[in-house]
Formats: C-alpha cells, sequence, structure tokens
C-alpha cells in the first residue's frame, strides 16, 4: 500500500486575476479528485496569499496526475494567472 504524500504550495493571484485563478484551482482540484489523484483543501492569508494543501494519494498517483492532460491543462492556464511563492513538494509528518 503507498504512503499519502502531503504537498503544499503558496501563491497570489495575478493582477486582475483572482477570480479566474481560483476558478482554475478549483477547476484542477475537481480533475485531480475526479481521477483519484489527490484531495485539496484551500485556505486564504492575511495578505491575501493562498496555501493550497495537496494530499496526493501515493506517489504513483502523483506521477499519474502530471500525464494527465486535462490536469496539465489547467497547469498551464494557472501559470499564467498566479504568482508561486513557496511550494513544499512532500512534508513527513512529525510526531509529537
Amino acid at each position: 500500500m503507498s504512503k499519502e504524500i502531503l504537498s503544499v504550495a503558496v501563491f497570489v493571484p495575478g493582477e486582475g486575476h483572482e477570480e479566474q485563478a481560483l476558478a482554475t484551482v478549483r477547476e484542477l482540484s475537481g480533475v485531480l479528485r475526479d481521477g483519484g489523484y489527490s484531495r485539496d483543501i484551500l485556505y486564504r492569508g492575511a495578505e491575501g496569499e493562498y496555501v493550497l494543501v495537496r494530499h496526493w494519494k501515493s506517489d504513483e498517483s502523483r506521477r499519474a496526475a502530471l500525464e494527465d492532460a486535462e490536469a496539465q491543462r489547467r497547469w498551464a492556464k494557472l501559470a499564467h494567472e498566479i504568482r508561486i511563492l513557496k511550494v513544499y513538494e512532500s512534508l513527513e509528518e512529525v510526531m509529537l
């Protein structure tokens, strides 16, 4: 059984692109969810930045999503609508 992978991306919408960027993020999240690749949670910070938390089903699912044509279209579109501030491709849980 593959282990779930946690990824986090912090981004800001481009000037005048907030509504479209959020719509594209929703579309992408839907494609990834419907494909069984991941589940997403989107947060908004006090300074207008967004934090996207993605729980990949597995490393195999993440690789398959990168080859999904529908996901690729959304990622390409999103690249013109947001500015990424920070990405954590994989985070490990630390037991307290």
